[in-house]
């Protein structure tokens, strides 16, 4: 056993007693991780303005702290972008995270020294106590990929930022560096192809034992490995590839794809990290379940999924969730985030201990790629666009394509009904896809990085959008077809659909 591995066992060892403690006293970490991030924060600007000196229990924290969209804390971030400190959290963050917000645009999630540790600390324990129990810490013997954005930092106003992957990777410790792949001059490459080629070209002649990342990326690290060595299979270049560490998008759309092109079924670990704090992980091998990280820093409430826009919504702490019933997942970090509106919608699978399964989004998503679309960004470009031109769009829904029939990079998939033609339509569908790349950054990073391509307009006849209701007994009252989907259900019945119809006429 290599000196790596000995290392990792000792941790492993620890690591592993704390997460069985931690998942059998959950609340107890919960209501302990609230009253320090009420402590540490009482004497900045958020804390004064909202009494924090005031709040001793849950329920104080409900009367002073209201629900907060970004939009609630964006003066405060403006604020703090702009160097000032003691606005949300003590002293300047460490970092900035630029992502999607949720009612368009970017938004900025602050990293402090407090919180930073957790990001990295959690997803190593999710690796050490999995292998551990499992029997694969021999994983550790070889090489480890871990597939991020550029750890390159830039800078929005006046504090350091970057992507959430890239900002991390700094934290990992030296000793493990030894063994990781890309190196630091590959990793900083911004267009995602070239970095993707010459990562399978520093990892062809090492013997990987694990990749990270997410899926739609490590797919396309996986064609890159097999086009420049002309093997069948990822196992042929790689005969201890063992395991595969994710999150961040769905994997089931990827794994029949993930199975053939790596030629053997894989043990792999689903993560549930965002840029406002690391939710939870698997801990058990084949159990949809991801453990609830209660001691991250981070403090849950959770409000009914189909209460979130309703005045006064009622907020539940985790003591009070139920098994099968979706949420909403509010959070307070140790970063100066407080009662933060997530965004996305979860169930728990199990209260002993607390086990969640990721449902989707508040408002209907898409993210297939990790880009994070949101309806009105869709439906903003659609109307954008349209406006001085002789094109009738009657529908519309969009979908992605991540594994295109015609070959080549997948792509979003507009499926439109309308009459105009083939040739105007391609000419609308260039203008559209500039669009969406000056609405959505995330997009636009996919796009400029070669990760997908532009996106594909895809006809049907009038009346394709109305039958597809009514044969669900859904046509008419309030009812209609979304305008995006992170699945190709509604996409593939909207085509059979308008295949009938030419097949009836």
């Amino acid at each position: 056993m290599g000196i790596v591995t000995n290392v990792v066992r000792t941790i492993a060892v620890r690591v592993h007693k704390q997460i069985e403690f931690m998942a059998a006293h959950p609340l107890k970490f919960q209501e302990s991780i609230l009253h320090q991030n009420i402590a540490k924060a009482k004497s900045t600007i958020y804390g004064i303005e909202h009494s924090f000196r005031d709040i001793h229990s849950y329920e104080d924290f409900k009367k002073h702290v209201p629900l907060n969209d970004y939009e609630s804390l964006r003066p405060y971030m403006n604020r703090v972008i702009e160097g000032e400190k003691n606005v949300l959290w003590p002293g300047k963050p460490k970092y900035v995270v630029g992502t999607s917000g949720t009612t368009g645009g970017v938004k900025y999630v602050p990293l402090s020294k407090d919180s930073l540790p957790y990001y990295y600390n959690t997803a190593r324990n999710a690796v050490f106590n999995y292998t551990l129990k499992y029997g694969l810490l021999r994983v550790f013997n070889n090489k480890l990929l871990f597939l991020s954005g550029s750890p390159q930092l830039g800078k929005t106003g006046q504090i350091p930022s970057g992507r959430l992957s890239g900002i991390v990777n700094h934290q990992v410790p030296r000793w493990l560096k030894f063994n990781q792949v890309p190196s630091w001059e590959t990793n900083i490459i911004e267009d995602w192809e070239e970095k993707v080629y010459r990562i399978a070209q520093e990892s062809i002649k090492e013997n990987m034992s694990m990749i990270s990342g997410i899926p739609p990326w490590v797919l396309m690290y996986y064609e890159s490995l097999l086009e420049q060595t002309g093997a069948g299979t990822i196992s042929e270049i790689f005969p201890d590839y063992e395991l595969f560490v994710y999150g961040g998008v769905n994997f089931e759309p990827y794994r029949k794809r993930f199975e053939s092109l790596v030629g053997k079924e894989l043990d792999s670990i689903e993560t549930y990290p965002s840029s406002e704090g690391f939710v939870a992980f698997q801990d058990i091998k084949g159990d949809a379940g991801l453990l609830l990280n209660v001691n991250g820093g981070v403090f849950f409430e959770f409000v009914l999924a189909s209460n979130i826009h309703t005045e006064n919504a009622e907020r539940l702490q985790l003591k009070d969730v139920e098994v099968g019933v979706e949420y909403a997942i509010i959070l307070t970090n140790n970063a100066g985030l407080w009662a933060s509106i997530l965004g996305d919608v979860i169930e728990f699978t199990s209260i002993n201990p607390y086990r969640l399964i990721i449902k989707g989004r508040i408002e209907h998503f898409l993210s297939a790629f990790g880009e994070h679309i949101i309806a009105s960004e869709i439906e903003s470009a659609m109307r954008t666009c349209l406006s001085g031109t002789g094109i009738q769009i009657t529908e519309f829904t969009v979908a992605p394509q991540i594994n295109p029939p015609e070959g080549g990079l997948p792509y979003h998939e507009w499926i439109v009904e309308t009459e105009s033609g083939a040739l105007e339509l391609s000419s609308f569908g260039r203008i559209l896809d500039q669009c969406m790349q000056t609405i959505n950054f995330q997009y636009k990073n996919l796009r400029d990085g070669k990760v997908i391509t532009r996106l594909k307009m895809s006809p049907v006849p009038r009346g394709t959008f109305s039958q597809y209701l009514k044969s669900r007994e859904k046509l008419g009252g309030q009812n209609k077809v979304p305008h995006l989907s992170n699945t190709r259900d509604i996409a593939e019945s909207l085509f059979l659909t308008a295949k009938d119809l030419v097949s009836a006429h």
